[in-house]
């Protein structure tokens, strides 16, 4: 009654969404029709013929994962096995329908996207969703993902949600309205056909009580009493609406009998409407005669309205809610989660049995790809834990996984002190793992995060046990603390941990502990193993797997490959995933794009990975990012910029141990004097990170800076470190293509003059070398400076102009400047106006610079165009400024580059 547009417009949404595809939400109170439009919008669907999928948020089973989505899917699970395998194994781990590795949850949104399309594509559909607010966080994410991308698939969600009402489901942006109450002469008519008898004083009084509210126009007359008692009788008018229409249906609650009222609690506490995890279907009818509840069709207990629910379950004592969790627990023996969650609900105090089940639980949560889920039952779990030891290991544990899932560090300290006083004994390597992992991403301390995991491993009764996850896990934290500290002694209790594993050490984790601790000596003997990791890089489905490929291939230069997988890590997390993953991703990203010559990209990923490092307080991860930033600004010349940051990074890395970042700030420096021209200075920076011929033990970034420290010995006359860095870095080349470009160039700087050239030649042609076109092109800098010094002039123009192409595409001012400068001296000047004086030149100027670049006389030119050879050399005269150039030699080039 009274809806006729809101009925029009949802179902011009409805027709458009089976043919093009699309998501509409519907808000309004609660009690103001949103289920009935959602009931009419759906019967019209079906009577239209096409696929029809349902499902309903409940206030209390949202405490299950995934629970809303399986609900949604569950008509179309038939069509799985039609999806590629690995958003099958995705959606079939997160449903509980299979097992394997974690999926993410951005690949479990877009396998659930996959199936709805899959679907559509044979008849129309239309999803139905209900009170989406209350649906479990994992599944309000995934259909908020997939609410955005039906466009084009002839499917279609409708949602419903109470207005205000808090949701993990993202509608911002989705076409949709506010449902209002009725309108005044509506709710009249309303009251009146349902209620005729209604004397006019009473009827008044409820109109102005409901406000238009359909829900309270055909209840609260309910409460007065019959008509002939009503007369005069009103609700108090001292609660809100919802309030009132809860009350009133408390009222009905009371009078019925006992058992009808436990069974109500059952279906409330159950959420599922299972009327055979109910049982006593016997008890329902005193419900359904006072309009509390209803049958369904396909035999669903639902409660006529959700404040029904919300009734019976706060006028229930707690001894009788702890009876019915309990009850339902043993229903539901073959449903572990459920199980496990309503036997912590009937808890009175500590129970490990409930505890280690709820902690079971959470690991299979986490498998399933969602992690927040796993904290909230680990942190229960800690809640029931009767033992010091295990209350502290899985607080530790629900540390860890919230600054590694939800990437947030500021509730870590609170959950890490609450798991040292439990854990008085430190035996806790859950514990030590969150310890270290805060001590190393919060405060920087490396030091103390390194004896706390170090010193944990050491305690465990079985150190050696690779089935041990928890000892894994802190392997690696306790490598990537040995990464920032920098210090080759930290190193040796990762190694001595993992020589020990039985029956040997995770294949990344072995792989990762070679390549990003001491690449240029233990990374070669692995490369294959980790080229056949990368090739499986497309099935992997884990974000910290993948960032940790990404962080194993980082100094070995195979950071390219890996960038589908990490783009899909960065989607992930923005996506409400792995935050960790994603700024580590980014950066991985960024370093690729430096020295790729990407940097425009470079630039967008570091705001990224930095503004998630500010908002989630990653200090320590946030310095790869800086060192990016600093890197780029010394390469455009970006001096005060570069200086800067660099200063803060040994600000903070100095106390604090972090050699690493230390090696950052060096570069940095190295680079920015090299731009200016000092190199004393470039020298005394990046031998602080590894000297001349020597590739420090344990420093992989020695790997990075090979090309600084050449350039800086050479130009400072240093020839012979220049000489003995080569010798040292010719063991690298097999690491990968630049190495070997870097390491023959270095070889061919301290070359004799008859061999230098063929070597440079050699360097610079390595298959794949113009992938790294700054590296390249600095060594063609080099190259062509050598050249133009033993008078090989057309050589080094060569040389020295496609350098100069390179660093002005890249905006590398101080680089540009050095390269114009050796052109000019060798007679071609390539300034950045070569084409705007072309253009100045008069037309026959411009003949006469041609004709003069293809190497005719003036003479030869003056008969071609019946000049004098005096006006040719006049003319002669007057372009070669306006080109830049100081000889005939030069006009060719002038003129080619203007080409």
């Amino acid at each position: 009654m009274g809806r006729e547009r809101d009925l029009a417009r949802i179902g011009d949404f409805a027709d458009r969404a089976v043919v093009h595809g699309g998501a509409f939400m519907l808000l309004g109170e609660a009690g103001v029709g949103k289920s009935v439009m959602l009931e009419v919008t759906a019967a019209r669907a079906l009577a239209a013929g096409h696929t029809l999928v349902r499902a309903s948020g409940s206030q209390f089973e949202a405490e299950v994962s995934f629970a809303g989505l399986h609900q949604t899917l569950h008509p179309l699970l038939a069509g799985l096995p039609n999806l590629n395998p690995a958003h099958e194994r995705a959606l079939s781990v997160a449903l509980g329908l299979g097992e394997g590795a974690p999926p993410g949850q951005l690949l479990v949104a877009n396998a659930a996207l996959l199936l709805l399309r899959q679907a559509a594509a044979t008849r129309p559909l239309l999803m139905v969703v209900d009170d989406i607010a209350w649906l479990d966080r994992a599944s309000a994410v995934v259909l908020g993902f997939v609410a955005r991308r039906l466009t084009g698939s002839r499917a279609g969600l409708l949602a419903a949600s109470r207005s205000g009402e808090e949701s993990f489901f993202e509608y911002a942006g989705l076409p949709g309205y506010e449902l209002q109450p009725l309108a005044d002469e509506d709710a009249a008519a309303l009251l009146r056909a349902r209620f005729p008898a209604l004397a006019p004083r009473a009827r008044q009084r409820l109109l102005a009580d409901a406000k238009g509210n359909p829900l309270a126009l055909l209840e609260l007359p309910v409460a007065l009493g019959d008509s002939r008692r009503a007369s005069g009788g009103a609700l108090p008018p001292i609660l809100p609406l919802s309030g009132r229409l809860q009350a009133v249906f408390a009222a009905r609650i009371r009078d019925l009998p006992a058992a009808t009222f436990d069974l109500l609690l059952l279906a409330a506490l159950d959420g599922t409407g299972d009327l055979t995890v109910l049982h006593r279907t016997d008890a329902l009818p005193p419900a359904e005669r006072a309009r509390l509840v209803q049958v369904e069709q396909d035999r669903r207990l639902v409660f006529r309205h959700p404040l029904i629910g919300s009734a019976v379950v706060e006028m229930s004592t707690g001894e009788q809610r702890r009876s019915a969790h309990r009850l339902l627990a043993e229903r539901l023996a073959d449903r572990p989660e459920r199980r496990a969650w309503h036997l912590a609900e009937a808890a009175e105090g500590a129970d490990e049995e409930v505890a280690a089940l709820l902690q079971t639980v959470a690991h299979a949560n986490l498998r399933r790809g969602d992690g927040v889920r796993a904290i909230t039952l680990l942190l229960r779990a800690a809640e029931l834990s009767p033992a010091d030891l295990d209350r502290a290991g899985r607080l530790g544990e629900a540390a860890y996984l919230g600054a590694i899932v939800n990437g947030d560090l500021r509730d870590a300290p609170r959950l890490l002190e609450q798991a040292r006083r439990a854990d008085l004994r430190g035996e806790s390597l859950a514990t030590a793992v969150a310890g270290a992992y805060h001590l190393l991403n919060g405060d920087g301390d490396v030091d103390s995060a390194h004896r706390l995991m170090s010193g944990a491993i050491e305690m465990l009764t079985d150190p050696g046990d690779a089935h041990n996850k928890p000892l894994i896990e802190g392997l690696y934290t306790l490598l990537m603390v040995c990464f920032f500290g920098g210090r080759a002694e930290l190193w040796q209790a990762f190694h001595l941990a993992i020589d020990r594993l039985r029956p040997g050490p995770p294949e990344l984790l072995d792989i990762l502990g070679k390549t990003f601790s001491d690449p240029a000596r233990l990374a070669p003997p692995v490369l294959d193993r980790l080229d056949a990791v990368i090739a499986g890089l497309h099935q992997e489905i884990i974000p910290a797997r993948i960032s940790r490929i990404g962080i194993a291939c980082a100094y070995v230069d195979r950071l390219g490959r890996c960038r589908d997988g990490l783009w899909r890590v960065i989607g992930h997390g923005r996506e409400g995933g792995a935050v960790t993953s994603a700024i580590e991703a980014l950066f991985l990203l960024g370093n690729d794009a430096f020295l790729v010559g990407q940097w425009e990209e470079l630039e967008q990923v570091v705001d990224e990975g930095l503004a998630l490092c500010d908002k989630h307080g990653y200090r320590l991860l946030a310095w790869p990012g800086i060192y990016l930033r600093a890197m780029l600004a010394a390469a455009r010349g970006q001096e005060d910029s570069a200086t800067e940051l660099a200063d803060q990074m040994i600000r903070w890395a100095t106390p604090r141990g972090a050699r690493a970042i230390q090696h950052y700030a060096w570069q940095v420096r190295a680079l920015t004097a090299l731009g200016r021209g000092d190199f004393d200075e470039a020298y005394r920076q990046v031998s602080a990170i590894s000297p001349a011929g020597v590739l420090a033990p344990y420093v992989p970034h020695a790997l990075w800076t090979i090309t600084d420290l050449a350039e800086a010995a050479w130009r400072s006359g240093r020839h012979a470190e220049v000489a003995a860095h080569a010798a040292a870095v010719q063991g690298t080349t097999v690491i990968s293509p630049r190495l070997t470009m870097v390491a023959g160039a270095c070889a061919a700087m301290v070359a004799p003059g008859e061999h230098y050239g063929r070597l440079f030649e050699t360097a610079l042609a390595t298959a794949g070398a113009e992938r790294w076109p700054f590296e390249r092109a600095r060594l063609q800098l080099i190259y062509g400076e050598r050249l133009r010094r033993d008078k090989a002039t057309t050589e080094a123009r060569a040389q020295l102009t496609t350098a100069l192409d390179t660093f002005r595409s890249l905006d590398a001012g101080p680089w540009v400047a050095r390269a114009s400068a050796e052109l000019r001296a060798t007679g071609l000047s390539i300034g950045p106006d070569r084409a705007a004086g072309m253009a100045a030149l008069t037309p026959q100027q411009q003949e006469i610079a041609k004709l003069a670049a293809a190497g005719l006389t003036n003479k030869q030119i003056g008969e071609r165009l019946f000049l004098s050879p005096r006006t040719v050399a006049n003319h002669l005269y007057q372009l070669f400024p306006k080109l830049g150039v100081t000889s005939r030699a030069a006009l060719r080039d002038a003129l080619n580059q203007v080409k």
